[in-house]
């Protein structure tokens, strides 16, 4: 089945460009020209992956990916820009963006992304076997992206739910933080080993009983972590 691609962008060459392109690798592709538009059919249609741009009329591609995650859509979204600050992309990743490319950017290292994004998130749906899963008083919801302790919601950034997802999805084996940097982060990003360390401190911190003594989130000394089988 092709992946199907939703290309929010309102540069009209470069739609050509990319669609034509996108089209012959063999995927199926949608386009928006204005981000209210695009953000209407990423919330209400089904996509294997999201091209934002981040300077659109109508709503701005970063406002498109805050209120698509706050909605737990969590299609992967892979942001184009013609900005080049390290804040912008900082900013892209921290509202929920999956990878980031500057404008003008190479064909090939966009399909390279493109296709590392979609091997990504097939690889975390086939590898779940049901919707759902527990453990302790926690309980998650793939579908929905939710999790709930002792019954109340807790709020997981779209970043610390992959992570956590990703762990749940490989329970009882290693996971090196090369190793998870790669899957949960994301192609070619400026992330040092010491932000995983920091993420699941924090996910300890919401879904542990005893945190500085998890039962769940193991470390690895000098490895990596494991979630517990």
């Amino acid at each position: 089945m092709k992946s199907r691609i939703l290309l929010i962008e309102d540069e009209r060459g470069l739609i050509i460009a990319l669609r034509d392109r996108l089209k012959s690798e063999g995927y199926t592709v949608e386009t928006a020209l204005d981000g209210i538009t695009g953000f209407e059919r990423a919330a209400c249609e089904s996509f294997d992956l999201i091209l934002l741009d981040v300077m659109l009329p109508g709503k701005g591609g970063f406002d498109v990916c805050r209120d698509l995650r706050q909605l737990k859509i969590s299609t992967p979204i892979l942001m184009l820009t013609a900005r080049g600050q390290i804040y912008d992309k900082v900013l892209g990743l921290k509202i929920g963006a999956d990878d980031y490319l500057t404008k003008p950017f190479d064909m090939a290292e966009l399909l390279a992304r493109v296709e590392a994004q979609l091997r990504r998130n097939n690889s975390q749906t086939t590898s779940s076997n049901s919707e759902s899963y527990r453990f302790g008083t926690v309980s998650v919801d793939f579908r929905r992206a939710e999790v709930t302790r002792d019954g109340r919601k807790i709020e997981l950034p779209a970043r610390e739910f992959k992570l956590l997802r990703y762990l749940i999805q490989h329970r009882g084996t290693l996971c090196t933080r090369n190793q998870l940097l790669d899957e949960v982060w994301g192609y070619d990003v400026n992330v040092t080993t010491r932000t995983v360390d920091v993420h699941i401190a924090w996910l300890r911190q919401k879904l542990e009983a005893n945190p500085p003594h998890p039962q769940f989130l193991l470390t690895v000394y000098g490895l990596g972590y494991k979630f517990a089988d």
